[in-house]
């Protein structure tokens, strides 16, 4: 029996010197798992209790019980020592001057052609257009076949559009827009989107192979021109001031007949020189009758403009690719 005891006053204080030794509390996490866990030292020798003599087998299995105690008691001073010292340290390590200045919030901010798109929205609903929204995942028909190209047409070459398979593209424009409204929703019609469009183009300052249009059309009985031209006035005039200058000059598209090019000046931008914005006209008639509208009651017009171009004489940008390139220092001149 005193051979017993013996080791376990040995294993005793083989804790408590390691304990005693310990710097850190994960050292100490070690320490007691090496003598107390469950196949420590020490609480693995009330696995030998078998190999004791029946008579002495309780004052063993106290002696261990008294011994684990003093160990536990031990461990638990040690350990809030040592985390007194742990916290102190780190307190001292996150110590901060609550006298220096804060550090500026940054927060987000919408992008120029984003402030751009939403002026957009804000003239021409308050000219009495419905904003709408169509794929940029186009069908080959609503992008090229809906709007009267004819079947030859250079801008249905891979080498100015993205197709996708034989008859789904990136489509090229938002003129596009126009079949979904026809082929579900008779005039009198006043529609219009902004959104991206793809063409496969040699990028420069001035051309993107991907860049934002604003479509506008408008169907009813009696629409002639002079309503285009009125409402594009009216767009200019918002978005460049009331000393804007319109001018318009016969031109072909597909979609429109006639067609007309559509350009501003103003002497705020680039010395008043005339600028072309887009293209517009009359929606083709063949582009009605597709769609089963009456040509003889009703007539309408359409536009195309380059959101870009809006932004770029505004504040006299010359790279529209600064756009895109994600430089805050450009970007935060505009909020």
């Amino acid at each position: 029996m005193s051979t017993s005891l013996d080791t376990i006053a040995a294993i005793e204080a083989e804790a408590l010197q390691s304990i005693g030794s310990c710097a850190t509390t994960a050292a100490l996490k070690e320490a007691e798992s090496a003598f107390l866990g469950k196949k420590g030292s020490l609480s693995g020798l009330m696995q030998k209790l078998g190999q004791i003599d029946l008579a002495e087998r309780p004052s063993f299995g106290k002696a261990v019980n008294e011994a684990k105690a003093r160990v536990e008691t031990e461990l638990a001073a040690r350990e809030k020592h040592l985390r007194a010292q742990e916290r102190a340290v780190q307190f001292e390590a996150e110590r901060i001057d609550i006298t220096m200045p804060g550090r500026t919030a940054t927060a987000g901010r919408e992008h120029i052609l984003q402030l751009t798109t939403n002026k957009i929205k804000e003239v021409f609903i308050g000219l009495g257009f419905e904003y709408m929204e169509s794929p940029e995942l186009e069908h080959f028909d609503y992008n090229f076949s809906a709007l009267n190209y004819p079947p030859d047409h250079p801008a249905m070459d891979e080498q100015d559009t993205f197709y996708v398979t034989d008859d789904l593209l990136l489509r090229t424009q938002c003129t596009s827009l126009q079949g979904h409204v026809f082929e579900t929703t008779q005039p009198p019609l006043r529609k219009f989107t902004v959104g991206r469009t793809f063409r496969n183009e040699a990028v420069d300052r001035t051309h993107g192979h991907t860049f934002h249009q604003v479509d506008a059309f408008m169907v009813d009985e009696g629409v002639s021109m002079a309503h285009l031209k009125g409402t594009l006035r009216a767009f200019a005039s918002a978005m460049f001031g009331d000393d804007v200058k319109v001018r318009f000059r016969p031109d072909f598209f597909p979609f429109v007949e006639p067609g007309v090019d559509y350009a501003i000046s103003t002497k705020k931008l680039f010395n008043g020189r005339w600028v072309e914005l887009g293209g517009a006209g009359l929606i083709h008639p063949n582009i009605l009758r597709r769609y089963g509208i009456d040509t003889e009651k009703y007539s309408g017009w359409a536009f195309g403009l380059g959101v870009e171009r809006i932004p770029m004489m505004a504040y006299g940008v010359d790279d529209l690719r600064h756009f895109l390139e994600n430089d805050l220092r450009f970007l935060n001149q505009f909020a």
